[in-house]
């Protein structure tokens, strides 16, 4: 089943997605409300809700579709490293590290956006960046999950563009803390919010997802991979997400980039130079993935901010 929330007026609106458009909920619940409920209540909430007078998809703006307690995003795709690093590090290769545990950052979850909504250029940057993911969904709370019960807790899928200020993200990454400001501005979920049963036949054997991913730009093709790629299954990130912590219902887990392509920096790092170029007002990035959906945002210019002021040195006296 597909959910979604899209604005009716000035509010937001949640409900279901049929071929024949978007099913309002009777009572005004909220999807975070729908996933505290958990998976077995929302599916049957839905499939009564199916039964209200459908609203045309193409009419109505799709808004992410929740409102999440927290956004973690991991980096789980061995081949994006790969390329990344040495465009935004200088370095090449995979540090041992990364093959040790799946590594992920928080970022801002009240600048998540919509499917298809513009996205200002950040303040300060001039190499604005994609970033091709999947995102889970956490559908019930837990502590220290055993990957079987982690399993068990997904509640469904969306896609994620976890747009990256690179230049910005470089002058983080350098002083070892990051990335912060420069993912501090934008993220895309949507169109909807897939639920676990629904991508059960894109499961493998060993838990993953087989999923084809693509993106383009202004309508030609830069990148394309497979979820099954990843490090490590969605249901292992969960279960370390949790790992002598707590995840809550309605939390958001990107998946982290895909390889062959999946941004651009990754390109950036193989070839040497810049191309594709970095985006500049009016691209559109589309993205698909394979049993979820489609996304596609256009960039537009951002504000204008005057220089952040540099560190005072200080004599250290004590």
């Amino acid at each position: 089943m597909r959910f979604a929330t899209w604005a009716v007026g000035g509010s937001a609106v949640a409900g279901v997605v049929s071929d024949a458009g978007v099913h309002a909920f009777s009572d005004s619940i909220s999807m975070l409300d729908l996933v505290r409920r958990g998976l077995p209540a929302a599916l049957e909430l839905g499939a009564a809700t199916l039964r209200n007078p459908p609203e045309p998809l193409n009419t109505v703006r799709l808004l992410p579709p929740l409102q999440p307690p927290s956004v973690r995003d991991f980096v789980a795709f061995e081949e994006h490293v790969e390329g990344v690093v040495r465009s935004v590090g200088g370095d090449a290769g995979v540090v041992p590290e990364w093959y040790q545990a799946p590594t992920f950052y928080f970022t801002n979850p009240h600048t998540l956006i919509g499917a298809h909504d513009d996205v200002p250029v950040p303040p300060g940057c001039s190499l604005l960046d994609f970033e091709l993911e999947v995102a889970a969904v956490v559908g019930e709370s837990g502590s220290s999950l055993t990957v079987p019960e982690a399993e068990q807790a997904i509640f469904g899928y969306t896609v994620m563009n976890d747009w990256s200020a690179r230049d910005l993200q470089r002058r983080e990454m350098r002083v070892s803390l990051g990335p912060a400001k420069g993912k501090d501005f934008a993220t895309t979920l949507g169109p909807w919010l897939v639920t676990a049963d629904e991508m059960a036949p894109f499961r493998d054997e060993e838990g993953f997802l087989s999923s084809s991913m693509r993106v383009s730009v202004n309508g030609e093709a830069v990148g394309r991979d497979r979820l099954s790629n990843m490090g490590w299954p969605f249901a292992e990130l969960v279960a370390y997400a949790s790992r002598g912590s707590m995840v809550r219902a309605g939390d958001v887990l990107g998946s982290g980039t895909c390889g062959n392509g999946g941004c651009l920096a990754e390109l950036w790092g193989r070839r040497g130079v810049q191309e594709p170029a970095p985006l500049k007002p009016g691209d559109v990035v589309e993205m698909s993935v394979e049993g979820i959906g489609s996304i596609a945002n256009r960039v537009v210019p951002g504000i204008q901010l005057p220089p952040v002021p540099a560190a005072r040195p200080r004599n250290r006296r004590r």
